[in-house]
């Protein structure tokens, strides 16, 4: 049986109605307190009057200090358990996708709060945040080899996130061997991807959906992809008939990519490549009077919390005003934020407050959101996070 963790009077509410975490806040203390418990320690949570709410998991060091993972409190977190959830995940991937390349796990969406697992073919990459997610990582690998057989499997627990967990932070291959080269497919390009060393899993398929839809506007047209990595959009662009491409990224690493994955579909004729800060990168561009059909914006999260989101905002307005006028005539501006307190009315607004102040008209004509292997948790707002709006910029009406 498991140890009971109870919430205070009324505190039930928002898990009544769906929401999977519980703050510690929330938590009756003198009846459990905090300080008894474990990191990572299986719970039945309860509401004040004794009554089960769910089983999950408690952290008593953080602020979010269970996360729900059933509402039937007869469960436990184990191999059986994990099996399940996974081939539900499973399921919904193969229902969109034909080929074995997605988010196979999204958290909480998933029902399996702080494990990602993206699958490249036959290599999968995992991702634990939670210390819960963290005490089974080895049924985790077990479950993952007894359903797909796969020749690796490789934990990127990199991410400054577990910190708050109190986790270490390390990237470990722990089934197989990984190849020396990676391929994966999406929109018909092909792209080769760093499972080691590269940024989170290696590869970001949130944006698919968008990268997809691009491929329609970009046929004979000069295209600029800001923030490339190894140039998802932009390889995708001259794959799909674009005249030019041009890549920006501050890293060496990731612009070795972009060549690699270039000549991969047979663009490399199509492609630059400049390293730098994208800002400064931008502005060396309009100085020389550089034009392009087509601006691609894809940042990393410039609001990491809320405190900061004033200061973020004013940078996502600031790129996006220096994308604009690097743009030619009726030119496209594609433009994406991954940060939760960035919502997609405040990005819109940023590109407004841009465009009013070099005299320009925006018209916003397409929206993009996060692919169907990252589904969202219709009570938990966290994990809808990419907004993706497509522009027309003119000159002012």
């Amino acid at each position: 049986m498991l140890p009971s963790l109870r919430l205070k009077k009324n505190e039930e509410r928002r898990i009544k109605q769906g929401h999977v975490w519980v703050f510690s806040n929330e938590v009756d203390i003198q009846a459990t307190p905090l300080k008894d418990f474990t990191a990572g320690q299986q719970v039945i949570i309860e509401a004040y009057n004794g009554k089960p709410l769910g089983m999950g998991f408690v952290n008593p060091n953080t602020l979010i200090c269970a996360r729900i993972l059933s509402r039937s409190p007869k469960l436990e977190l184990n191999r059986k358990f994990l099996k399940k959830r996974i081939q539900e995940a499973q399921i919904l991937r193969e229902l969109v996708f034909e080929k074995p390349y997605y988010r196979l796990v999204f958290g909480d969406s998933d029902g399996l709060p702080g494990l990602v697992v993206d699958r490249f073919g036959d290599v999968f990459a995992v991702q634990i945040t939670t210390a819960g997610m963290e005490l089974v990582k080895e049924d985790i690998v077990q479950v993952l080899d007894n359903l797909f057989h796969p020749t690796a499997i490789v934990m990127k627990n990199d991410t400054a996130s577990r910190g708050l967990e109190g986790l270490p932070l390390y990237e470990e291959v722990v089934l197989g061997e990984l190849p020396e080269t990676l391929i994966i497919e999406e929109n018909n390009t092909q792209f080769s991807i760093p499972v080691e060393g590269g940024q989170k899993t290696g590869w970001f398929y949130d944006h698919r959906m968008s990268r997809g839809r691009l491929q329609t506007m970009v046929k004979g047209k000069r295209v600029l992809d800001v923030f490339s990595y190894l140039g998802g959009w932009g390889v995708t662009a001259a794959n799909a008939g674009a005249e030019s491409v041009t890549c920006v990224d501050s890293s060496e690493f990731a612009l070795d990519g972009v060549d690699v994955n270039a000549e991969l579909n047979g663009v490399t004729d199509k492609m630059t490549t400049i390293q730098g800060n994208a800002f400064d990168v931008l502005n060396a561009l309009r100085t020389d009077g550089q034009k392009f059909d087509v601006v691609i914006v894809d940042p990393p999260a410039f609001i990491k919390r809320k405190k900061d989101f004033k200061q973020g905002a004013e940078a996502y307005r600031r790129i996006n005003e220096i994308a604009m006028r690097v743009l030619d005539k009726e030119g496209i501006l594609v433009t994406a934020s991954c940060s939760h307190h960035m919502t997609r009315n405040n990005l819109l607004n940023a590109v407004q407050s841009a465009a009013r102040h070099i005299d320009r008209t925006v018209q916003l004509f397409e929206q993009g959101h996060q692919g169907p292997d990252h589904p969202i948790h219709p009570a938990v707002s966290e994990t809808e996070y990419i907004k993706t709006l497509f522009f027309r910029v003119s000159a002012s009406w």
